[in-house]
């Protein structure tokens, strides 16, 4: 119920979170959306992100095993 209330209603929930700037925090960005994201905080500002970051951040994601909630 709550995700069709959602303005993301119909998208599917994000894999990957890239939280730039440094910051280790979500601002209460997507708090329902992101319940079994992977974070990734990366210590560079937004404009500053290049595809080789992105690249990397893909990298580094695709290391990592998926758990949704399990230990």
């Amino acid at each position: 119920m709550v995700s069709n209330n959602l303005y993301t209603k119909g998208e599917p929930d994000p894999d990957l979170l890239i939280r730039t700037s440094g910051e280790l925090r979500l601002s209460n960005f997507l708090p329902w959306q992101l319940v079994y994201t992977e974070f990734l905080f990366i210590d560079k500002n937004w404009p500053d992100f290049t595809e080789e970051d992105l690249d990397n951040a893909i990298i580094e994601y695709e290391k990592r095993t998926r758990k949704f909630g399990a230990n």
